[in-house]
């Protein structure tokens, strides 16, 4: 597998790699040993799944205290997927990264703990998987406002975005009391 820090290089793309033939093709997910060794040595506990249509936009996430590390990837269909660092003192607080996983490219992306995650659906329709490094634990969990100016990501969506009631009202990242935040 290939592993590139982006821009915030505590953020990771992954590519791994993919076996094909006329049959079809295979590739290794997650090996505990090979991920610990190269990306994280937490230990994941949680698997998601989540289906979305064209024009959904999830997010922005997080847990305080309980901070979730994310290891995520798309099954079927493409996202666009977005980490913002949301940690307090950090030389890169309130800077994102995005990039585009899909079934056809395979890439997954290491967000870890300390960051507020993101994406939205730029194909028909996405399955997006994501494994995490602590359980749901809603009383920890909040949003960002998915459309701060001051973090100006660019989502590529033709129109508005399909979000949920709560996503919609999120508060901006200047609005969040600092105790909200991670350290």
């Amino acid at each position: 597998m290939r592993i590139s820090p982006l821009s915030i290089p505590d953020v990771l793309l992954i590519e791994p790699r993919v076996f094909g033939d006329a049959r079809g093709w295979f590739m290794e997910t997650w090996q505990q040993p090979r991920y610990a060794e190269r990306v994280t040595s937490m230990p994941f506990v949680q698997d998601n799944l989540a289906q979305s249509e064209y024009g959904v936009l999830r997010g922005l996430h997080a847990q305080h205290p309980r901070d979730q590390g994310k290891l995520v990837q798309v099954f079927v269909g493409e996202v666009y997927d977005v980490a913002v660092d949301i940690r307090r003192g950090s030389p890169t607080f309130g800077r994102h990264v995005g990039v585009y996983l899909s079934g056809e490219n395979k890439h997954q992306l290491w967000v870890p703990p300390g960051f507020a995650h993101g994406y939205c659906v730029v194909s028909k329709e996405a399955v997006f998987g994501y494994k995490c490094t602590d359980s749901y634990h809603p009383e920890t969990q909040f949003g960002i406002r998915w459309d701060d100016p001051a973090i100006g990501i660019e989502w590529p969506l033709a129109g508005q975005p399909i979000l949920s009631a709560k996503d919609a009202d999120a508060p901006l990242l200047a609005d969040m009391p600092p105790d909200c935040l991670p350290g």
